[in-house]
Order: structure tokens, then sequence, then C-alpha cells
């Protein structure tokens, strides 16, 4: 029972500190920024601005939306506000691209730009004190010092964005490798722990031992998986961050009590009922806990497939791809698997009962 509570606190702790590290206001954007985007923590004036690029990791020669979202500092919009955008080439001082003074109907726009090669670049933003006092569609000189008032009755800010050919497939190879590590070292090992009991066994017969070894390996790599399309489909929204990382979670969780049952001495020798009845109840609710989320889990993918799920950033379904097919179908055997040890468990304790005096 103290290897449950361990576990338990364990989730907890996974799941309060996603909640805590997720639990920041991104205003109106698409997705919470982790790279390539975010906000200024001493704001502008009287404004707080945020800007995110998409995709986030942008590379050159393509069409890139940067989103920018300005609100006060009680995080409530703002409307009818003129604002500049300037984008300087880090390594030169160069500036590269400007969108001229515009009268924004809402804190909240875009602006589209092809980055014209690798490198860091500065993206500054612009809000005018007063709309009168700026030149309305016009964009100001150049400055060697970018966040610079002079001349200007304006407030400015400053965000540094890097372009890169290579990074985003450098981030998914590092993801895939830091997935692939713990199935390569829990593999082996498993591995040898299985051989070995089962030759230490062979001239018993083996309690389904080959599928609990099944569900356990499902179910740890269901929740990596959800683990490897967080930084993804968790920044779209707060709420799908914290979903993701709680499926992840119990997932692992429960493939990890499996392999503390398999490494356990079978818990129905003997001959007290009590004590048998017992730990057949505890098993059968290890396997109802993965059922039941399972299922829940398939059944959420399904609906978020076919209509826009609760709190989607642009209320459209989900599109269906490599990473959701191999998740469900993961998933899917996982269900068929629990289901028929639960029938097997059962028709083995009816046995074992009636042959317990």
């Amino acid at each position: 029972m103290k290897t449950h509570y361990v576990l338990i606190s364990l989730l907890a702790f996974i799941l309060i500190s996603s909640f805590i590290t997720q639990l920041i206001s991104y205003a109106h954007l698409t997705h919470t920024p982790h790279y390539n985007g975010g906000s200024n923590r001493d704001g502008m004036g009287k404004y707080y601005p945020y800007m995110a690029l998409d995709p986030e990791y942008a590379t050159p020669y393509k069409p890139t939306q940067i989103t920018f979202s300005i609100q006060d500092f009680d995080g409530k919009d703002v409307y009818n506000i003129e604002t500049m955008v300037e984008i300087y080439e880090e390594s030169t001082g160069e500036r590269v691209k400007g969108f001229p003074w515009t009268l924004r109907d809402s804190g909240d726009y875009n602006l589209y730009y092809v980055f014209p090669q690798p490198g860091s670049y500065d993206i500054v933003l612009s809000v005018a004190n007063d709309n009168k006092k700026v030149n309305q569609n016009q964009l100001d000189p150049p400055r060697s010092i970018l966040s610079s008032l002079t001349d200007c009755n304006c407030q400015r800010v400053i965000f540094n964005v890097t372009i890169s050919d290579s990074w985003g497939l450098i981030r998914n190879s590092l993801l895939v490798i830091s997935i692939l590590i713990p199935l390569i070292v829990l593999g082996p090992v498993l591995g040898g722990i299985y051989l070995k009991r089962r030759k230490q066994r062979m001239y018993s017969r083996p309690e389904k031992e080959t599928l609990k070894y099944i569900i356990m390996l499902l179910a740890i790599a269901g929740g990596l998986v959800h683990l490897a399309i967080f930084p993804e489909h968790g920044s779209l929204q707060i709420y799908y961050a914290i979903f993701l990382m709680a499926a992840a979670g119990a997932q692992i969780a429960y493939g990890i009590l499996y392999i503390l049952i398999n490494f356990a001495e079978d818990p129905y020798e003997g001959n007290d009922r009590s004590r048998i009845l017992s730990q057949y109840r505890k098993k059968t609710a290890l396997n109802l806990f993965g059922l039941i989320g399972t299922s829940i889990l398939i059944g959420l993918y399904a609906y978020s497939v076919v209509v826009a799920p609760p709190l989607s950033p642009d209320n459209k379904a989900e599109i269906i791809d490599i990473a959701g097919i191999m998740a469900k179908s993961l998933e899917i055997l996982l269900v068929i698997g629990i289901i028929y040890l639960l029938i097997w468990e059962k028709r083995r304790i009816i046995k074992i009962l009636v042959s317990v005096k």
C-alpha cells in the first residue's frame, strides 16, 4: 500500500506542477508560446503586450504569422490603438521590414512576414500614447537604439526571435530520443526479469504473464505518446496542457503499478478466502481504472475529430494525424487486453474459491 501512496503522490505532483507552470494568461494568442514568443514582464506604459509566431519554430523563406495581443494591466482588451511594428536583423542592426503606424480596432491582430534568412531578429512593437501625435500610415526612421523613444510619443517593447532551418527538426529528434531512451533501458531490464521468471516457472503454467507485460508496456507507451504530442497540442490551450499531462501521468502510473504487480508473488496462494478476495478486488479495481480511463480517452479523441472540442482556439475539429492514430491504436489494444484479463481473472478466482474450503 505504501507504494500505491507514493505513486499517487507522484502523479498529483506532476499534475499540480503542470498546472502551476501553465497557469499563465497568454491573452488571445492561438497557442501558449514556449519558443519565439511570450510577453514583456515590465509591459509598455499602460499596456501589457503578448507576441507569438506561427509556426512557433519558424523557418526562413516561408510565410510566418506574427500575432500580437495587447491588453491593459487588468487583463482587459484594448481598442482603437495606433501601432507600428519593425523587424531588425540582430547581427547587422538593419531594419528588414516595417509595418507603418496603423489604427487597430483591437489590440489583437496578425501580421505576416517571410524572414529572408536564418538568424536572430528583434521584433519591435510601438504603441502610441496619443493617436493624434504620430504619423499615421507612415513608418518612423530606423534607429540604432531600438528602445529609444526620441521624437516618438509612444511606448516600445522588443521581442527576440530565432529563425532556423533545423531547430524544429532538432527539437523533434530530441523529443523522440527522450522517449526512446526510457523504453530502450526499461525494455531489456523487464525482458530479462520476464525470461528469468519464465525459467523459474517452466514446470508450472504461466498465469497470463505475457499478457500482463503487454498491458503494462501498452499503457506506458500510450503515456509516452501523450508526452510526445504535449508541446504541440498542449500549447494551444492551457486546458489541453493539463489534460495531456494528466492522461500521460495516469497511463504511466498505471503501467508502473502493473510492473509492481508482476514482480509480486501470486496473490491467490493460501487458503484464506478473505485475503484472496481482497487481492482479487484490488487487481480488479486496477484493471477497471485502466479500462475506464482508456475508454474515456478513446471516446474523447473520437469526439474531437468529429466536432470541435470544448475551448478549441479555432472552433474546428482536430485533424487526424499519425500521433493520434498511434496513441489510439495502442489504447484500443490496451482495452482489448484488459477486458480479456478481467474475464480470465474472474474465471480463475471462481475456481480458486471453489477449491478453498
